[in-house]
């Protein structure tokens, strides 16, 4: 599978696509006007390893419900990301399996350099 959960109306996002020039090949889902599911999402924790590791601490419900302060399980996280667009660190890219998480650059990079080789 090769496809991009992204927010079309982030310019990071919008900056690292133009980066990655992905081919024809990949799916692009904005997750506003398409939110995930469910099993998307399973299939992305698969591949991370964690619901956590695809949770924006960032966001700004993350801030504003005081989550910071809570211990949040793998079950809370996934229904956090279900439940809002915003919880999802992005872009989330996924490549044959591979799966690319977030904006840092070393991850950009790395994301780059598989699906260009």
């Amino acid at each position: 599978m090769k496809k991009i959960y992204h927010l079309s109306t982030c310019d990071t996002c919008k900056k690292i696509l133009k980066e990655l020039e992905p081919p024809q090949s990949f799916i692009l889902q904005d997750i506003k006007n398409e939110p995930i599911t469910g099993e998307q999402v399973d299939e992305m924790e698969r591949l991370a390893g964690s619901y956590e590791a695809l949770f924006s601490k960032r966001a700004r419900l993350y801030k504003e419900r005081n989550l910071k302060n809570e211990t949040l399980n793998e079950a809370q996280y996934r229904k956090l990301i279900l439940e809002h667009y915003t919880f999802l660190k992005r872009p989330v890219i996924i490549n044959n399996g591979e799966i690319f998480i977030g904006n840092s650059k070393k991850t950009v990079e790395a994301a780059k350099k598989a699906i260009n080789g």
